[in-house]
């Protein structure tokens, strides 16, 4: 399996970079796991609708570029997509890979979200919760989550 988190911004604090690395280290056993980032667009501190569309639009179509040659699913984290528990999700994962889909691409919006574009281009739209979290503490929350579905998928002891 290959696993793909394309993600606007770096993290930047220590505790997310060792948070992210101790789950990729878990990740490892089970599936190859590339990290692609994104550069976050700058907006002034206030900046406007208009301003945060454009920042949107142009990390939209940075994301895109990075999906032109994924042939397998992309699924996006909206706080508006289609909310599973962790057993649902590894079997939507399993369900993945039963059909030969076992290249899957994982996208982070930035801090005006994905733009309308990356939504459309997704097979599914995942939500981890209705609120909004950080895009820092939303990429270690999908790399806990992955490795839980690894393991749950294994039947391996983790999840309970």
């Amino acid at each position: 399996m290959h696993l793909k988190i394309v993600a606007v911004a770096k993290l930047k604090e220590k505790h997310w970079k060792e948070a992210a690395a101790d789950y990729i280290r878990r990740i490892g056993p089970y599936a190859r796991l590339e990290i692609l980032e994104i550069a976050e667009a700058r907006l002034p501190e206030k900046g406007s609708g208009a301003e945060e569309k454009k920042a949107m639009a142009q990390e939209g179509r940075a994301i895109l570029e990075r999906l032109v040659a994924h042939d397998g699913p992309v699924i996006a984290l909206d706080r508006k997509g289609k909310a599973f528990d962790s057993p649902e999700l590894a079997a939507w994962l399993e369900g993945q890979l039963l059909k030969g889909r076992n290249d899957m691409a994982f996208v982070i919006g930035g801090p005006v979200g994905l733009a309308p574009e990356v939504l459309a281009r997704s097979d599914l739209v995942l939500s981890f919760s209705r609120m909004t979290f950080p895009h820092q503490l939303m990429r270690v929350i999908l790399l806990e989550q992955l490795y839980r579905s690894l393991r749950i998928m294994r039947r391996e002891p983790y999840h309970k």
